[in-house]
């Protein structure tokens, strides 16, 4: 019974949220760059972590989307 709840369990897929060294990290930009791409559109939108508060962080799969866009966009 016990393994039928542990295999259930890693089918849902998890959801990751990153900080932002993290993502300055995998995509090799500085905050900055990061932040101007996100004001253009053209990078993944941060999420509030509290509401009112400062804290924001990444979804990772985003992340992880936009670098591989990145790869095919070089032909």
């Amino acid at each position: 019974m016990r393994s039928n709840v542990n295999e259930t369990l890693q089918k849902i897929p998890t959801t990751r949220l990153i900080r932002i060294r993290e993502v300055m990290n995998l995509v090799g930009l500085s905050k900055s760059h990061i932040y101007h791409l996100a004001a253009q559109g053209r990078f993944p939108k941060s999420i509030p972590l509290v509401p009112g508060g400062t804290s924001v962080a990444w979804i990772e799969t985003e992340i992880e989307d936009f670098i591989n866009q990145q790869i095919k966009a070089r032909g």
